[in-house]
């Protein structure tokens, strides 16, 4: 149950008379979907966006800027366009099942026009600071302080959300690789690279087996003359087509899939995710079976990759143990010559700049958040980290469901619990996700997809009852529980309900096969047929048992 004001705990209903400014930083996937949720429930939003223009991480430029996230120019999604859609907006049915980065921004700029979101965009004004207000502990205020122009503004808000992203500062371990020193070559991070062009011919090694990672070595491998991909764990990789074609999410997250997840012994469950990862081809063979293979880590969605290593044009490798001049040595004594450049996806760290220690602390790639959104030691729930997660599906009804919550509790229409249980939560949080997930600081922001969003949406009323549901209306009972959990099943019923909520989830399947749909064909008799024969055949089978029962 959502835990409304009129139940005890420590954050009080009175925010609902105040919590009217909110300030949004960064105007990326989170900061318009925060722009939206705040007007939705009648707040007065200013978003502040230190570029020239939205989407953040989606929007590519050939050039890397301090600061800003960057993406080489063929980046595809990894989910898919119906299980990445905003919850009552549906993307275009001629789009793509899996977008390229210009056209997720297209959808982006056609949902932030849809919902006249551009006038709340403060662009190129950069965010300095956030401190409480002296009277912090009675009002929940915030001083935020802005820099455009070379000028410095400061404002007073009621609620701020955090919107600026986690892929800006690059991890590169240099002094994990002894000898780097020496190495003749270039070498660089993967937030630096933008295309092949002018790597052509040269010997690539990349570091590390991310999607990241898979993406550039597959692309390179094209025009290269030889590309390796050093790996200390290995990973499962998967191929964007799962069953009769459709996009992996749609049939991996499904409720009863999580549901079976869930109660099944975490035995049954490894060898079961074992098995479904090897059905594509197998990894042992190819050198890239994860070092913990029962680990639930994202796996590496790739459709590239393994056909690049049976080609030869990528080898794996293991553990870099050191460089040469022009050479690399791997942990298992072998040698690669003549290495030309190093690209090194190791990952993102993470930080507030703008926010003290005292905020949001910072401590090897953790912070301690309350469902990895809020502070538990504030005075006053009026701070809120959106985005600030890496779920197994899609981020995008992630971060919606955040923000939903969080303006709800700006206005103290929905409560959170006290500062002590808030904190023990975290922790359990924590335990659970590294049994799950393991330590690696690539999974530090892992969590389960479809039961983080039913946490939430229980938060604010929006979570399906399927037992009732299931007596009123079975036919789209039966679509939540066995088909793709997307966000139209979180504007059926509660806060924010959208009427074509039941109609967008039973018509997910045209929206899907239509971009597919470009060449005309006609009606095909061999479904018939193959009726027909299937029925012959059971026809000939109750006969051969029937003669076989009278003793013929």
């Amino acid at each position: 149950m959502t835990r409304q004001v009129s139940l005890k705990g420590r954050k009080s209903a009175d925010l609902e008379t105040m919590a009217k400014k909110v300030a949004v930083i960064g105007a990326g996937v989170s900061g318009l979907i925060s722009l939206k949720c705040c007007v939705d429930e009648g707040l007065e939003p200013t978003c502040f966006e230190r570029t020239e223009d939205i989407g953040g991480l989606w929007r590519f430029k050939e050039n890397v800027e301090d600061g800003r996230a960057s993406i080489y120019r063929s980046v595809i999604t990894n989910t898919s366009k119906e299980m990445s859609c905003f919850s009552d907006f549906p993307m275009p049915e001629d789009f793509p099942n899996f977008l390229h980065n210009s056209k997720l921004l297209e959808y982006f700029r056609i949902f932030a026009k849809k919902f006249d979101l551009l006038k709340y965009i403060q662009f190129q004004t950069t965010v300095i600071s956030v401190k409480k207000r002296p009277d912090f502990t009675s009002s929940g205020q915030w001083e935020v302080y802005t820099q455009s122009d070379g000028k410095e503004q400061r404002a007073v808000f009621d609620a701020v959300m955090v919107c600026s992203g986690h892929h800006i500062q690059p991890h590169l371990p240099l002094k994990s690789f002894p000898g780097i020193e020496r190495f003749r070559g270039q070498y660089f991070h993967s937030r630096q690279y933008k295309h092949p062009v002018g790597f052509e011919g040269k010997r690539i090694l990349v570091v590390g087996i991310g999607n990241s990672a898979a993406d550039i070595a597959s692309e390179l491998s094209k025009t290269a003359a030889q590309v390796f991909i050093s790996t200390r764990h290995g990973s499962w990789v998967m191929s964007r087509i799962s069953e009769d074609g459709y996009p992996w999410d749609m049939v991996f997250h499904t409720r009863f899939s999580s549901m079976l997840r869930n109660v099944l012994p975490r035995t049954v469950v490894k060898w079961m995710m074992e098995q479904q990862m090897n059905r594509w081809f197998n990894h042992e063979n190819y050198g890239l079976v994860p070092q913990n293979k029962y680990l639930m880590k994202e796996p590496v969605l790739n459709d590239d990759l393994p056909s690049r290593l049976l080609y030869g044009a990528i080898k794996v490798k293991t553990r870099v143990k050191e460089l040469t001049e022009t050479a690399v040595v791997f942990e298992d004594g072998t040698v690669e010559e003549h290495v030309d450049i190093i690209v090194f996806a190791t990952g993102y760290t993470f930080s507030f700049p703008f926010l003290e220690d005292s905020l949001v602390k910072v401590e090897d790639n953790r912070v301690s958040l309350y469902k990895a959104m809020f502070p538990p030691h504030l005075e006053k729930p009026t701070l809120a980290c959106i985005g600030l997660i890496q779920p197994l599906g899609s981020i995008f009804p992630t971060v919606e469901l955040q923000a939903r919550w969080a303006t709800r509790v700006f206005k103290g229409l929905c409560s959170l619990p006290s500062e002590t249980s808030m904190m023990a939560d975290i922790v359990e949080r924590n335990e659970k996700r590294i049994d799950l997930f393991g330590k690696s600081q690539s999974q530090i922001l892992q969590t389960n997809y479809v039961d983080y969003l039913d946490e939430l949406a229980l938060e604010i009323g929006a979570k399906p009852d399927f037992v009732s549901l299931l007596f009123k209306d079975p036919k789209l009972a039966v679509k939540l529980y066995f088909g793709p959990c997307n966000s139209y099943q979180y504007r059926l019923v509660g806060p924010g309900q959208w009427e074509g909520a039941r109609s967008a989830i039973l018509t997910q399947k045209q929206r899907i096969l239509k971009p597919l749909k470009t060449r005309t064909l006609q009606s095909s008799a061999s479904a018939p047929v193959s009726l027909l024969l299937k029925v012959l055949g059971l026809f000939t089978v109750v006969l051969a048992l029937f003669f076989q029962l009278q003793g013929f």
